[in-house]
């Protein structure tokens, strides 16, 4: 199994993706490009599109630990949605702090969104910087703004 690598702008940020086939091994922010292809549902997110990564498996949801558990909820959180840290933790029977260790050691963020778990009294943390993961939610809210009729309703 050959394991394949590279980046995708998102903003001033570089998106570092390690995968093969529909298995993603680790996603990274950073200052810098990676040589090489991501998978085009990395591109098209990055570029403001909807999407949901369903179609790829993360390495992390594979063991049965609380933190799969964790990662398998947090894969259920809707784009452009968030829910908070406690939310999660009720889901699975656990803390709110176990939540956001989880969340903290995530290898494949975007895969697994964990930016889209808040705190009750804010954003939360974010590696390797808090302001991505406002862009992140910030990106998808426009994007979920932008399918709705003036009305309210949504496109279908």
């Amino acid at each position: 199994m050959e394991v394949l690598s590279g980046s995708c702008r998102f903003g001033l940020w570089f998106v570092h993706v390690w995968w093969s086939g529909t298995t993603i091994f680790q996603v990274l922010f950073s200052k810098f490009p990676l040589d090489g292809p991501v998978p085009p549902p990395f591109t098209r997110y990055c570029a403001g599109m909807e999407e949901r990564f369903l179609s790829y498996e993360s390495v992390a949801t594979s063991y049965p630990t609380i933190y799969g558990q964790i990662y398998a909820e947090v894969r259920k959180v809707a784009y452009g949605e968030t829910e908070t840290y406690g939310e999660i933790a009720r889901k699975v029977s656990t803390s709110p702090r176990v939540v956001g260790q989880a969340m903290r050691r995530n290898p494949t963020p975007l895969v697994i969104p964990c930016h889209r778990v808040v705190g009750l009294h804010g954003i939360g943390g974010f590696s390797p910087s808090p302001e991505i993961k406002e862009a992140l939610i910030s990106m998808e809210e426009k994007t979920n703004q932008k399918k709705k009729h003036p009305d309210g309703s949504s496109f279908q």
